[in-house]
Formats: C-alpha cells, sequence, structure tokens
C-alpha cells in the first residue's frame, strides 16, 4: 500500500543518516493505535459515532480482516521503555541473514503492538456491546491497497525493553465508550 511505503521510505532515509553520520536512529511502528483522544477517521470513532446516530458502518473485506488493536496506553509505555535504549550498531549483522529491526549502523525497530490480532467483526460486536446497540452492517470488498491481517512481532520489544502490550479490546474499547460519551455528552 502506498501508507506503507511511505512508512518504509522514512524508515529508509533515517537509516542512511545512522549509517552516514553514525547517527543513533530509533524507528518506531505503532499498529492499530486506539483509545481516548483518538483519531477521529478511525473505525473505533467512526463505528462509534455512527451506532449512536443510527447510520450505518461500512465493514470492508465482509469484516474478515484481522488488525492488531493496541491501545493508546500501550503505545505510550513502550515509548517511554524505548526512550533509553539508545540503539548500537550491530555487529553481527549480516545481508546474507539479515535482521530487519537493526543494521551495522546504530539503528533499531521497534513494533509497539498487542500482536494479537482481531478480526474486525469481533471488534465490532465489542463495541456493540459496550454501547449496548447494535450496528447496521454494509458489508463491502477489500479496498485496494489494503491487507488481510497486520500484526506485530514484539519480540524485540520484550527482549530489549521488557514490555509487551496486553490491554485486551474489550477493555480498552470500554475506556474510549466511556470517554467518548463523557466528552460528546452522550
Amino acid at each position: 500500500s502506498l501508507y506503507a511505503a511511505s512508512k518504509k521510505s522514512n524508515e529508509l532515509m533515517a537509516h542512511t543518516y545512522s549509517h552516514l553520520y553514525n547517527l543513533p536512529t530509533t524507528g518506531l511502528r505503532f499498529f492499530t493505535v486506539y483509545g481516548p483522544w483518538g483519531r477521529p477517521d478511525m473505525a473505533l470513532f467512526l463505528f462509534t459515532k455512527a451506532i449512536l446516530s443510527g447510520e450505518p458502518i461500512n465493514v470492508f473485506n465482509h469484516g474478515k480482516m484481522r488488525r492488531d488493536f493496541t491501545y493508546i496506553d500501550d503505545i505510550v509505555e513502550g515509548v517511554v521503555r524505548v526512550m533509553d535504549k539508545i540503539p548500537e550498531s550491530n555487529s553481527n549483522w549480516s545481508g546474507e541473514n539479515p535482521d530487519p529491526g537493526s543494521s551495522k549502523a546504530p539503528y533499531k525497530i521497534y513494533n509497539i503492538g498487542n500482536n494479537n490480532p482481531v478480526e474486525l467483526l469481533k471488534f465490532i460486536e465489542v463495541i456493540e456491546s459496550c454501547l449496548g446497540m447494535k450496528a447496521q452492517k454494509n458489508m463491502l470488498p477489500m479496498q485496494p491497497g489494503d491487507v488481510p491481517i497486520n500484526y506485530a512481532d514484539v519480540n524485540d520489544l520484550m527482549q530489549d525493553v521488557d514490555f509487551k502490550p496486553n490491554t485486551p479490546i474489550e477493555v480498552g474499547v470500554k475506556q474510549f465508550i466511556d470517554w467518548y460519551r463523557d466528552y460528546y455528552k452522550i
């Protein structure tokens, strides 16, 4: 997808600076972040607003796609833990058996995600349960450039900073719904 290509391009530019100038560079990959004060263009926000308004929601890939929904508190905890972990050169790095998260340059990539992909239809069920309302679903095919499954390999995060995001969607979605109702006085 163009979105993924733009992110990878940024990582390649950071890696180049790290290599050319020996500048320690850390890249963070966030996976489907949600929670209070979230982006209004993301699924949880859009779905909640539509369900409460009695409007249908668009469910792409007929709800069969899976995403690594990651609660904002887990993202913040991951960022805080990684901040003091200055990347070092990986002297064992080899082009024959490359580690995509490190380099001979002082460069490191961390995935921050729940490492537990959830089917979109399950995610919608959790929203419905928290709202006490059923969604009207407009089932649609996969969007061009989308992927059926996306989730984080967090082994480096666990190894280097002893952290694995773990907020269950039932907890995170409820906290979002509680915030949404309070913020919008619903």
